[in-house]
């Protein structure tokens, strides 16, 4: 209804959107009297009123209101507390090699870009990629004391990613790994959902399911997103699910760094036919396994048949694993063409 504040909620952290500064008092007085039967009361020091051209953060975010524009960005206190992590975490990786640095680094890269992926966050991505050369460049200069500067970038920056034409990337010659950036991730925007629309309204059962087959999936690589797809999000050992509960997106950059930092662990790109045998690093020749069913069966080499090992077209594959496994919805729209 035209007038009327509107209230957004996320546990015990809430914002009420007002027209003007009189409704703000009005719906704060009848909060108070709200939660004061209930034990509870609002915390001052975090309690503002502000107008929306000055902007407020909120879970993590910055709302602000530019030229009639609303631009919703990474906070600034979010972006100091990454940058804090980055500095702790390498840091603490003095004396360790690149190897090292790769494992700790990634899940934080790839976690923090996936949370602000959905907003405006194209200049802080190049930001923080900028600030990750940094220190991973002081690193390398305090791994190598006696070496130029030119020789530490020639040893640990190179270019790569096979498939993009960016040669300040920090990797390692010997394993050829190499630390993703915040910047190749792509911004994602989020579909708005009708004020009057509900998950348990039957009528919209099929809007629904169209929207969580819409939905972007986590920034992982793409030959991990297309064996899941094949395999139809179960592990060919165990024939359980290959990351369970992945249709809950985490909801923090914390969260979802160490859904990234797990799923590296749990998971692993098994060869059907090992590369000391001829085998080869092709889509056809590797499948995706629990690293703990890899234990288990220790060297076995036996071809587990899948139930189609054709690549599908785009939309084929995404509604055949749609509809076959629901805990797949995360890994079904970034499938290559």
């Amino acid at each position: 209804m035209p007038g009327t504040p509107v209230l957004v909620r996320y546990a015990d952290d809430f914002v009420v959107l007002c027209h003007d500064e009189a409704q703000v008092h009005q719906v704060r007085a009848r909060l108070e009297d709200w939660l004061g039967p209930r034990g509870l009361r609002f915390n001052e020091e975090k309690t503002k009123v502000v107008h929306l051209d000055k902007g407020f953060d909120f879970l993590g975010f910055t709302v602000r209101r530019t030229g009639g524009k609303l631009i919703i960005k990474p906070s600034t206190a979010a972006r100091a507390r990454l940058r804090a992590r980055l500095r702790t975490e390498v840091k603490a990786l003095h004396g360790s090699n690149a190897e090292a640095v790769l494992r700790r680094l990634i899940p934080i890269v790839r976690g923090w870009a996936a949370y602000y992926r959905a907003v405006a966050s194209t200049t802080t991505f190049a930001s923080l990629d900028h600030y990750m050369w940094r220190l991973t460049f002081k690193w390398a200069r305090r791994r190598h004391r006696n070496k130029s500067r030119y020789w530490v970038m020639d040893r640990y920056s190179g270019q790569f990613h096979p498939s993009r034409r960016d040669r300040w990337v920090f990797g390692g010659r010997d394993s050829g790994a190499f630390l993703i950036k915040f910047a190749w991730t792509g911004i994602v925007r989020h579909q708005l959902v009708k004020g009057g629309a509900s998950p348990d309204d039957p009528a919209l059962t099929e809007c629904w399911r169209d929207r969580r087959r819409r939905k972007a999936p986590p920034p992982m690589d793409k030959t991990s997103l297309l064996l899941a797809v094949r395999q139809q999000g179960l592990c060919p050992l165990c024939k359980q699910a290959l990351i369970v509960g992945a249709e809950y997106e985490p909801d923090s950059p914390r969260e979802w760094i160490n859904w990234f930092a797990a799923s590296k662990k749990m998971l692993h790109k098994h060869h059907f036919t090992y590369r000391r045998d001829g085998g080869t690093d092709e889509r056809n020749n590797l499948r995706l396994v629990h690293s703990e069913c890899r234990r288990q069966h220790g060297g076995e080499v036996e071809r587990v048949q899948v139930a189609d090992r054709t690549f599908l077209s785009k939309s084929t594959a995404v509604e055949t694993a749609t509809r076959a496994v629901p805990h797949l919805r995360h890994f079904t729209a970034a499938i290559a063409d």
